[in-house]
């Protein structure tokens, strides 16, 4: 993209619809890590995306952003096929993976800044994202430090920060509030909250707090497969209700069920 060009694309197809999984499996062998997983999420809404550990939460995130390839089926952001437009879905996702790499020699300033650099953004856009990034993940006492000498939860941000930093339209979240403080998850809780004003999300979380907190919408997945999909009082009033309802669709889950 060039430097003169905006940040953000959008294909004209996706005024609505920004994440599309169709028959979303994934194949080892004859071990099944997911199978046909299908749902959609458009614009503006706040989706969590939840079930037990090995359930398959981030082998589906990892075939939406193009991580990793789909045995079947067909991925989509922002209307651009994850497969045969990975460019294009590139620049309208922002993702945080799980324990995402980071170059521990860096500071978050030069690391972001490379970051930017590399997605082509225009030198004046990138130092206004640069300081909305550093404000919003709340990274000014670490900005100079290195990265590798930074708590957990400050690596998180670092994430947090990069997923942010070209301004997408989709951000896929996976474990946004691991090794946060509680003011650190308040201050990203209500970042979410404001994202999915004008963004689309699809967060991961093990805290049901948070998905009741944040979340419009609950996609449940056991074994593989979908089970659950709906409005987030759906699943209970509050998180011990939302507990409850979580054990019952998952009570068959077992850790050699599916892939993570």
């Amino acid at each position: 993209m060039a430097e003169n060009e905006s940040v953000s694309k959008q294909h004209p197809a996706a005024a609505s619809t920004m994440i599309e999984a169709e028959g979303l499996s994934k194949f080892y062998g004859e071990f099944a890590a997911t199978r046909d997983v299908s749902f959609s999420v458009p614009r503006g809404q706040v989706c969590a995306f939840l079930g037990p550990n090995g359930a398959g939460k981030s082998t589906t995130m990892k075939m939406l952003t193009g991580y990793l390839a789909p045995s079947e089926g067909r991925a989509s952001i922002g209307g651009f096929d994850v497969a045969t437009q990975r460019l294009e879905a590139a620049e309208v996702l922002g993702y945080l993976p799980e324990n995402g790499p980071l170059y521990s020699e860096m500071t978050p300033r030069s690391f972001l800044n490379y970051v930017g650099k590399a997605r082509l953004l225009a030198t004046e856009t990138l130092a206004e994202r640069l300081d909305y990034v550093m404000d919003k993940c709340m990274l000014g006492e670490v900005w100079e430090k290195q990265i590798g000498k930074l708590s957990r939860g400050y690596r998180q941000r670092v994430g947090m920060a990069q997923a942010l930093l070209h301004d997408p339209d989709v951000l896929i979240l996976d474990e946004p509030t691991s090794g946060l403080d509680p003011n650190q998850v308040q201050g990203v809780r209500e970042l979410i909250t404001t994202l999915g004003e004008t963004k689309t999300v699809l967060l991961s979380t093990h805290i049901l707090q948070e998905v009741h907190a944040v979340c419009d919408r609950i996609l449940l997945i056991n074994n593989g497969m979908i089970v659950f999909d709906g409005p987030t009082e759906e699943l209970g009033t509050d998180s011990d209700e939302m507990e409850s309802r979580f054990r019952e669709l998952t009570a068959d889950a077992s850790p050699t069920a599916a892939g993570s």
